[in-house]
């Protein structure tokens, strides 16, 4: 094997790529349109545009990566995980145009492709599976009918989904068409096929997963668990290995019990078969995912094995040359996942990523597929990047966990950093009680900076007057010749706006010492180190360190303390913006939180609605977001038809409040 095509983008794309230069093996990276300048079209040794943004027309296109691989004389294709991670059909092209896959055998993956057929195959081997219904008739008369056996809370699930897509908790049968209604759409837009099965809904469950390796001469392998259990929307956000709920006796009866569902699907290469765990220590099946995790980092470092490596190995044909006993995990791994979204709605966030400063130190790794001034789109998942601790023990890896999210810097784009700080921090998580209720059970304080603190102000009001002085970090030094600005007796006034509130400081400076008036006081500050995005400043007897970019409007974005803050410098008032009246929300629009497809209106114009009430369902990233009302009103106008492609930004829906209707 002397090149390989990697099928996928992101961070999983460039991990690949580096095990790849590690063995000598010529990386090849496909790409969208969108992805044109992505981290891993740079580092790779060849790359092939496959077509525009959309993943239909790039990433899915298996004939076209074929053609690529093809024409770029690749002998091997790693599919990553995701797009077409898991479809057996071009893991079956890949073998008839004669290249290697680097994932397990078409059969394997059809075998487990959905979530029914792989618990009639978990039953068969006689590991337990929720109990349920799974049957071939998908009526709507006979789905209600098994719900209404089964009883509540129950889970609608899509047969082909993951990542939460598809998925639906119902806890009042009322309810239960409407659920069904948005888990078959949801599931019929992300994988084609919107076939579910039910099951009882666990209370207060851990999600423990297994991770197998399979080689092509029958030896399979557990390399113990992983516990993914704090997630939000049914997707997993903080993953660790080994779990805290597991003692090793019932580690070995579950791994043994992921050996015997691997046997059973003839699988090769990697793979992770996934329990649910009750709080009175019974696990059952869920499902086998036939591909590379992206929490596989945190097995990789409690094992010391390169699952990578590994998959690469099984491929090219090697025997697996480890024992179950030779099969140890050592110290503790945790992994949380960083998004480009907002930690309160989860709302995927879009844009330039103008300045991202990862952490550094011992026990710390980040498996990153974008660096500053890449993009984040509307296209693909928002992540960023996956940071993984490792820790003598799980005390250890908690600690360094909190400590390196504290120095995490991303600025330009709305982060989850707040949720996963926040999450961090708190008693329960310290103690190892998780589940997958964790987040509603525990309404995490996410503390979202307001008001700019006077440091970043005076950090702010030195790097407008001096955005790139000097180009390097070195120290500076009092120059006695440079001249002192002023403007009466003030000094120059320096202007920001940072969400509601206006700051605004004075500056006279003498080279590198500067006098800062803010509110009538006024602040004495030395300018230390200077770089193309750092600056150390003196305060008195205290240095602080801050980090800074611009973004494309020219906004100024300081990261300070773990805390990222955007300052605009406002432009003058014209003549109709003194003038322009304000005030109310009459007829106030509900605009787009990003860009995607109105999939359904729930209401008409002129129609009256009450505060909370559900108005439209926007599909976007592939997921259903609810807009509901605000407040109490009037539809006025619905300015997008069913179906309507829509911005960000743009107004989905006029709605003029109750009183003002009224005349109240």
């Amino acid at each position: 094997m002397q090149r390989m095509l990697i099928a996928n983008r992101g961070e999983i794309a460039v991990r690949i790529l580096r095990a790849c230069r590690e063995l000598g093996i010529s990386p090849v990276a496909v790409y969208s349109e969108a992805d044109a300048s992505a981290m891993h079209v740079r580092l790779a040794d060849a790359a092939v545009c496959l077509g525009p943004p959309a993943a239909t027309q790039s990433y899915l296109r298996g004939e076209a990566i074929i053609a690529a691989a093809q024409a770029t004389g690749a002998e091997a294709i790693h599919p990553g995980y995701g797009f077409l991670a898991e479809n057996a059909a071009f893991a079956r092209m890949c073998r008839e145009a004669g290249l290697i896959f680097v994932g397990p055998p078409p059969e394997a993956i059809e075998a487990m492709g959905g979530k029914i057929g792989a618990r009639h195959l978990a039953t068969a081997a006689g590991v337990p599976v929720v109990p349920g219904y799974d049957g071939p008739d998908q009526s709507d008369e006979r789905l209600l009918a098994e719900a209404k056996r089964i009883g509540t809370p129950l889970l609608i699930k899509a047969s082909a989904g993951g990542g939460g897509k598809g998925m639906r908790v119902v806890t009042d049968l009322a309810g239960f068409t409407d659920a069904l209604a948005g888990a078959r759409r949801e599931s019929r837009a992300a994988f084609g096929d919107d076939a579910v099965l039910l099951e009882r809904l666990i209370v207060r469950p851990r999600h423990v997963e297994i991770q197998v390796l399979a080689d092509a001469y029958g030896t399979v392998l557990h390399l113990g668990e992983r516990e993914c259990s704090i997630q939000r929307r049914h997707q997993k956000i903080l993953e660790e290995a080994p779990s805290p709920a597991l003692s090793p006796a019932l580690r070995a009866t579950m791994g043994e019990a992921a050996v015997r569902v691997a046997r059973a699907a003839g699988y090769v290469n990697a793979g992770t078969v996934e329990f649910v765990l009750d709080p009175e220590g019974q696990f059952y099946f869920l499902e086998m995912n036939t591909r590379l995790q992206v929490e596989h980092p945190v097995t990789e470092l409690v094992t010391g094995l390169d699952l990578v490596r590994w998959q690469i190995a099984i491929a090219r044909g090697e025997p697996l040359t480890l024992t179950q006993s030779e099969i140890a995990m050592r110290g503790h791994a945790i992994e949380v996942r960083l998004y480009a979204e907002d930690p309160v709605s989860y709302l995927p966030a879009i844009g330039q990523l103008a300045l991202f400063a990862p952490p550094t130190g011992p026990g710390i790794r980040v498996d990153a597929g974008l660096s500053s001034g890449d993009e984040v789109t509307v296209h693909y998942d928002p992540m960023i990047a996956k940071l993984i601790v490792a820790g003598e023990d799980r005390t250890a890896a908690v600690e360094r966990l909190r400590a390196a999210l504290e120095s995490t810097v991303v600025l330009g784009l709305t982060t989850n950093l707040a949720l996963l700080r926040a999450l961090a921090a708190h008693p329960a998580f310290a103690t190892g009680a998780t589940h997958t209720g964790f987040l509603s059970d525990y309404p995490l304080e996410i503390e979202q900076p307001a008001e700019p603190p006077l440091e970043v102000v005076l950090a702010g009001a030195i790097l407008a007057q001096h955005p790139s002085q000097p180009t390097s970090a070195t120290p500076l030094r009092h120059d006695p010749f440079a001249l002192h600005w002023r403007m009466g007796n003030a000094g120059v006034p320096v202007r920001f706006q940072s969400g509601d509130h206006a700051l605004v400081a004075y500056t006279q400076h003498r080279g590198n010492d500067w006098t800062i008036s803010v509110q009538g006081t006024s602040h004495p500050v030395r300018r230390v180190i200077q770089g193309a995005t750092e600056c150390v400043l003196e305060f008195g007897e205290k240095f602080e360190r801050f980090l800074f970019a611009h973004d494309h409007s020219g906004n100024l974005l300081i990261g300070w303390r773990g805390n990222s803050y955007r300052l605009t410098q406002p432009a003058p008032l014209s003549a109709d913006s003194a003038t322009r009246p304000g005030g109310g929300h009459d007829a106030a629009g509900l605009t787009a939180p990003m860009p995607g497809t109105l999939i359904k209106l729930l209401v008409s114009e002129g129609e009256q609605v009450a505060e909370g009430q559900a108005l439209m369902i926007l599909e976007a990233m592939k997921m259903e977001h609810t807009v509901v009302a605000p407040y109490s009103g009037i539809v006025r106008r619905l300015p997008f038809a069913q179906g309507a492609s829509v911005t960000g930004g743009v107004n989905l829906i006029e709605l003029e409040a109750e009183e003002d209707a009224t005349g109240a």
